[in-house]
Formats: C-alpha cells, structure tokens, sequence
C-alpha cells in the first residue's frame, strides 16, 4: 500500500493460533536505495521479496533493515534476510535492545515452550540460521546502535523516536517528507480507530502510555501501526484520548 512517494507498506498475511492475521512491514525508499522496518516471522523471505518487487525495489536495492524492537514477529525474518544477503545488509536497532537480539539477555516475550516448538518446526537449516543470528556466541547482528533523535539517512530523512514500554527499545519513526509516524507496537489500529499498544504484550504499560506523548511533538498525517495498519486522522488529538482513557 502506497502512502506517499519513497514510503510503502507491505502488508504480511499469517496465521496465529488458527486465526488470520496481517503484519505491517514498512519499506523507505529513493532511487536505489532501500531500508525495510521489520521483518515479520520466520519463513516469509519470499513474500517479502515479491512485495519489494512490487514497487520497484530490487533485491540489491535494499541496503538496510530497522528493528523497531526485540520481539519475534518484528526480527524473526532476520536470519533468512541477512542469509540471503550475504550478510551484506546494515541492521538498526535501539541500545535497550541490543543485548536482547544478540542474546546476552533472554528475549522478553519469547522463550521457553514456544521458543522451543518454533525452532522444531522450522527446516533444519533456517533453524541454524535463527539460533546462529540470535546467539551470544556469533557476533552481534547489529551494526548500527540508535539513539533517540537522531536522523537516518533514508526516504529524506527518518527521525527515530525512543518509545520504551512495550519493550525497553522500542522506537518509532517519523517519515519528515510524508508526515508519517511508522509506529511499530506503540499504538493499534482496530475497527478503523487508533489504540494504545495492547495490554497483554506491553510489559510496563505505564511507561508505554507515557512515552505517546513524544509523538504530539511531530505533525502526523499518517501514522502506520504494525498491527491494524494505516490510520489518518487528528493523531495528536487522539493520543490524548489514549492517555486521558487509560487507567
């Protein structure tokens, strides 16, 4: 889905427990040059690669991939992309989470049973890549620590904006030429509305809340949510129903 000239969302379809899901990657691109933000679950390289093709994108146009925070249907792709690449690819992440996707620490949200029945049902070679990728023992996948505020390079300019809560590293990015917030789990969008992130993933929910109100500093046209997708509206205004509704 086209938002604007050099910004696209790629819509992923899956399944989750039986039931139909989309994940909302987002691809920034000029010229030849291309980041991807996320990289969806385990197995969907193809369709990631098909959707890029879509809108212009080679396979050797994309230079980079933004990890908007640590948890599995975000950086599961990861291995796959960086395997097909060549390793080649730069890789983005906030500090906070650094020490999750490199394996020093337990990821937060995945681990234990479901980690374990995830690993046993991939092919045998994309589970040495995931556990090679996530590993403490293979150097670290990032290549490019983000600090809150600062500009990356791509699509003319792509603020990042440190939103911890949902996990301590999560962050958003704001797209200056198109007004867009890519606003990862911070914020849902269901039955056409735009929600806080949901409660039963956002460990410390208090600090989440708190941190949509550095989102009312950027004029928002668009604002694309990992889960639910596009939603345009009077953001500012909405973020303070959020806060205002919240317990």
């Amino acid at each position: 889905m086209k938002i604007a000239d050099g910004i696209e969302v790629l819509e992923i379809s899956m399944e989750k427990l039986g039931n139909p899901m989309v994940l909302n990657l987002t691809a920034v691109y000029d010229g030849d040059s291309a980041v991807l933000i996320d990289t969806a679950m385990p197995g969907f390289y193809g369709e990631i690669m098909a959707l890029l093709q879509q809108i212009g994108v080679q396979e050797s146009d994309l230079r980079a991939i933004i990890l908007t925070h640590q948890d599995i249907d975000h950086i599961g792709g990861l291995p796959e992309l960086l395997a097909e690449s060549g390793n080649e690819l730069k890789i983005y992440a906030h500090a906070e989470d650094k020490p999750y996707i490199d394996g020093e620490i337990p990821f937060l949200k995945f681990g234990g049973e479901r980690k374990e029945g995830m690993l046993q049902a991939m092919p045998e070679k994309r589970r040495e890549q995931f556990v090679a990728t996530f590993s403490a023992d293979t150097p670290s996948v990032i290549t490019d620590v983000l600090k809150d505020g600062e500009e990356l390079p791509f699509g003319g300019g792509l603020l990042v904006v440190h939103t911890p809560g949902h996990t301590p590293g999560h962050a958003c990015f704001y797209h200056k030429r198109s007004k867009t917030l890519v606003a990862a789990d911070a914020m849902v969008v269901a039955n056409g509305e735009l929600h806080g992130p949901n409660p039963a993933n956002t460990p410390n929910r208090e600090q989440a809340i708190e941190s949509l109100k550095k989102l009312k500093a950027f004029d928002i046209d668009t604002v694309i949510c990992y889960h639910g997708g596009v939603y345009r509206g009077d953001v500012s205004k909405r973020i303070d129903e959020i806060m205002a509704s919240t317990p």
